[in-house]
């Protein structure tokens, strides 16, 4: 019973080592190489994408709140300049 056990245990191990070393050699062929440049080039896209929209949300945020400043120590709205004795 014991060596069948150990027979078992070995055959299972040798079946888990050989396909670790068939997905390790699909990925160094230049078709797996290029899949996981793909799929790294696809993550830095959704991460560069993310951080421009956090980017411009900040800025439209940091304006709004720089708007308000100005208008509550101006009493005029940002953007829009008074009128000078020399413009008519």
């Amino acid at each position: 019973m014991s060596r069948l056990f150990w027979f078992g245990l070995g055959a299972a191990a040798g079946i888990i080592a050989a396909r670790k070393a068939a997905e390790v050699t699909k990925q160094a062929t230049p078709a797996g190489i290029g899949a996981n440049v793909g799929e790294g080039l696809r993550e830095l896209a959704g991460a560069l994408g993310s951080f421009g929209a956090e980017v411009r949300a900040g800025m439209a945020e940091r304006e709004q709140e720089l708007q308000e400043t100005v208008e509550r120590q101006t009493g005029q709205t940002p953007g829009r300049r008074a009128p000078r004795a020399n413009d008519r």
